[in-house]
């Protein structure tokens, strides 16, 4: 994969489509690779200390089903784990429901973040036994402004003092503008699929992303020519 490409939010939409449109790759297979590049970052990460801790902090679109995924593979890889899914479980469908589903079936702890200070009080504490905190809480789609209890939720992530692993690009990170939405997810590190997204380049946007690191998902390469 090109580490010098970059990608608007129309192109990772239209690569998508094509790969599973044109390809016949099923959306749960992009899905798997992605968790899976995102679970050995962190394994990586984490290798050397003693029964690290993680802590997950999920939406509810298909960023969030990367979240429930890498939950699996860090649970099977004996890492304790602890999922906060920040919205409706409702709203999530698709891919990222199968996800979810298969992580309940697992019994993993799952834990619905509501709009009240008790809520946010226990993501706050757990944050601060985490010794990574991975955010699948919005993805390249978001566009419109970031408030009410997201910001809450994004502002309690970059107050803990833990190192915050994302998942494809920090929430509130705008995918074409380099530009926080409101609040937005200072990382360590960002794991991004395909490849860096066109906001990356922007200055002042590494302050969000901290270090990229692209991840082959599996689209073929024939997309990008």
């Amino acid at each position: 994969m090109d580490k010098e490409r970059t990608l608007s939010r129309d192109q990772v939409r239209e690569v998508d489509r094509r790969a599973i449109a044109d390809f016949g790759i099923p959306g749960i297979v992009l899905m798997e690779n992605a968790s899976r590049a995102v679970a050995d970052f962190a394994r990586r990460r984490l290798s050397g200390l003693t029964n690290p801790r993680v802590t997950i902090v999920a939406g509810t679109g298909n960023n969030a089903g990367d979240g429930f995924a890498v939950a699996r593979h860090l649970h099977n890889a004996e890492l304790p784990v602890v999922v906060f899914l920040a919205g409706d479980p409702a709203r999530i469908s698709g891919d990222a429901r199968t996800n979810l589903e298969i992580i309940q079936r697992m019994q993993l702890d799952i834990r619905t973040l509501s709009q009240d200070q008790q809520a946010l009080d226990g993501l706050r504490a757990e944050l601060a036994e985490a010794d990574l905190v991975i955010d699948a809480i919005f993805g390249t789609g978001l566009s419109g402004p970031v408030h009410g209890f997201y910001a809450e939720v994004i502002e309690t992530l970059n107050s803990s003092g833990s190192a915050i692993l994302a998942v494809d690009i920090p929430s509130g990170l705008d995918c074409d503008t380099g530009l926080p939405l409101g609040p937005a997810v200072r990382a360590a590190a960002t794991v991004s699929f395909l490849a860096r997204k066109k906001g990356f380049s922007v200055p002042g946007a590494d302050a969000y992303t901290g270090q990229v690191h692209i991840a082959d998902i599996g689209a073929p390469r024939e997309l990008f020519t």
